[in-house]
C-alpha cells in the first residue's frame, strides 16, 4: 500500500504532472531522500550482523547525490567474518577489525544527519531502501538484541521494489539487477556492496523521477 505524505507542495507537484509542465521537484515527496542499504551478512554460525552502513543524501529537486555517509561496522557477537561473507560482499576481515560498533556508527549517523540539516523539522526527508528488510527487520532486531534504541527517523521509508513495481507494472524478483535491466541502466559497481547498492538505488530513483513517477512512503506506522 502506498501512503501519501502530507507535504505542502506535493499536490501542486502532482497537478504540474497532469498538465505536462516541467517538474520543479522531481521526487515530489520530500526535500531529501536518504538512500540506505545496510550490508548485513552471516558473521558467524548463529545470526546476522550489520557490517556496512552507507547512506546517500539525495536532493529531492535535482535527484543528485549531495552527501555520503559510509562506515564499516565491527561485528561484536560474531567478530570473525565467514568466507561466504567475503565472497558475497568483497568485505574482508581487515575492513571491519577495529571499526566502530553499531552503537557508535548510529551515533555518527545522527551527527551526520544533523550536520546535513536532515534533523531540521522544517526539512522533509525519508529513507529509501531496496526492500523492507533493512529497516523493518534487520536494524530493529539487532538494536533490540544489543539493547540500543531505534531513532524515529528509521521508522519511515520507501521500499524501492514497491515503488518500481507501481511505476513499471512488474515486481523486480532479482532486486536491483531487475530494476536496472527494466530501465536499461548499467549496474554500478559490485552487487551486494552496500555503498554500490546505494548508488544503484539513487540512479534508479532518478530515472523513475524523470519519467514522472512520484515517490510515496510505503512503510506502515510502527
Amino acid at each position: 500500500m502506498f501512503v501519501m505524505l502530507h507535504v505542502p507542495w506535493l499536490q501542486s507537484c502532482a497537478n504540474l504532472m497532469q498538465i505536462g509542465a516541467p517538474l520543479p521537484l522531481l521526487g515530489c515527496l520530500g526535500q531529501y531522500f536518504k538512500v540506505l542499504e545496510s550490508m548485513e551478512v552471516l558473521a558467524g554460525q548463529h545470526g546476522k550482523e550489520i557490517i556496512e552502513f552507507p547512506i546517500l543524501k539525495l536532493n529531492g529537486r535535482t535527484m543528485e547525490i549531495e552527501s555520503t555517509f559510509h562506515m564499516y561496522v565491527q561485528p561484536v557477537v560474531h567478530p570473525q567474518l565467514t568466507p561466504f561473507c567475503t565472497e558475497l560482499t568483497g568485505i574482508i576481515q581487515a575492513m571491519v577489525d577495529g571499526q566502530p560498533s553499531l552503537q557508535q556508527v548510529l551515533e555518527r549517523v545522527d551527527e551526520w544527519m544533523a550536520k546535513e540539516g536532515l534533523l531540521d523539522p522544517n526539512v522533509k526527508s525519508i529513507f529509501v531502501t531496496c526492500g523492507d528488510w533493512d529497516l523493518k527487520v534487520m536494524l530493529p532486531g539487532q538494536c533490540q538484541y544489543l539493547g540500543l534504541p531505534v531513532a524515529d527517523y528509521f521508522k519511515q521509508w520507501i521500499n524501492l521494489k514497491k515503488a518500481y513495481s507501481f511505476a513499471m507494472g512488474c515486481w523486480p524478483k532479482n532486486g536491483l539487477l531487475d530494476m536496472n535491466k527494466g530501465l536499461s541502466l548499467q549496474h554500478i559497481g559490485r552487487p551486494h556492496s552496500g555503498i554500490d547498492d546505494c548508488k544503484n538505488i539513487a540512479n534508479i530513483m532518478k530515472t523513475l523521477a524523470y519519467r514522472g513517477f512520484i515517490f510515496k512512503q510505503t512503510s506502515k506506522p510502527f
